[in-house]
């Protein structure tokens, strides 16, 4: 997994932290960081698949450091496994909190999403 935010590629998602997403300390919900993973996940599991895809497991999680209001947070996704009807996922999160310093990795995860057919039934995934 990258510990360095890429400059080959670009984030699956991209959003600001807002005081909407804070906790009762002040500090950003670590939901709303497991929320923006989930979708950023599922927007490479999607886009594989070619279809509707479902979360089933999440694999690992892990936050390293904290992420503040005003945090641009990117997220990075990459495929790391592909089955017969799921899609293994692995996310890394990464802060820039001004422009004088570089980006630190928050976050990271693995997760795993399930091709559904239109009764969300598992269906095979067309290899790509």
């Amino acid at each position: 997994m990258m510990d360095t935010m890429p400059t080959d590629k670009q984030p699956m998602i991209r959003v600001m932290a807002m005081p909407a997403d804070t906790n009762s300390a002040g500090d950003i919900f670590g939901g709303w960081i497991m929320s923006q993973v989930d979708l950023a996940g599922s927007v490479v599991a999607h886009r594989y698949v070619g279809g509707r895809v479902v979360t089933v497991a999440v694999n690992s999680f892990a936050f390293y450091q904290p992420v503040f209001i005003g945090d641009l947070v990117s997220c990075y996704a990459d495929i790391i496994k592909v089955g017969t009807t799921s899609i293994t996922i692995e996310v890394a999160v990464f802060a820039e909190r001004n422009k004088m310093e570089n980006p630190v990795k928050v976050t990271q995860a693995v997760l795993t999403y399930v091709a559904v057919d239109e009764n969300r039934r598992p269906t095979p995934i067309k290899k790509t």
